[in-house]
């Protein structure tokens, strides 16, 4: 059975290997300012969604990763849902996140009701995708 929960400093060991992007120290941050949520078995860590905002008020999705053995079992569409789910709580309409050109994620993003609204290039990188959800 996977749960799905926000992330605390106890479960940083665990979602350092997952996350890939940030060092211990600077994931910490951003479990302290409630950024992180993550999916577990009764036994280890196998999904990490983290977030914040862009502009300072637009929830962004800034990373989703599931290990894996426990890919394409639904388990990324659980944590993006209760992401979506927690910040539509929090009163916010719509949500953002990105994903390069290149990149298979956009799939499954426009799968979960995501719609391209833009992009942009940095270069030497493919076109970074920017894509859209109303959650309210």
């Amino acid at each position: 059975m996977i749960h799905i929960t926000h992330s605390t400093v106890t479960h940083l060991p665990g979602l350092v290997s997952i996350d890939g992007h940030l060092d211990q120290l600077q994931l910490q941050a951003k479990i302290v300012a409630g950024e992180v949520i993550h999916a577990e078995t009764a036994s280890s860590i196998v999904g990490i969604l983290r977030h914040g905002m862009f502009w300072d008020e637009v929830p962004f999705m800034n990373l989703i990763r599931v290990t894996e053995d426990y890919q394409r079992q639904g388990i990324g569409r659980s944590l993006v849902s209760t992401w979506e789910q927690h910040m539509a709580k929090l009163g916010h309409k719509y949500v953002l996140t990105s994903t390069q050109s290149d990149e298979q994620a956009q799939h499954f993003y426009r799968h979960l009701g995501y719609t391209d609204i833009g992009g942009f290039v940095i270069p030497t990188e493919p076109l970074e995708i920017i894509l859209h959800k109303a959650i309210a």
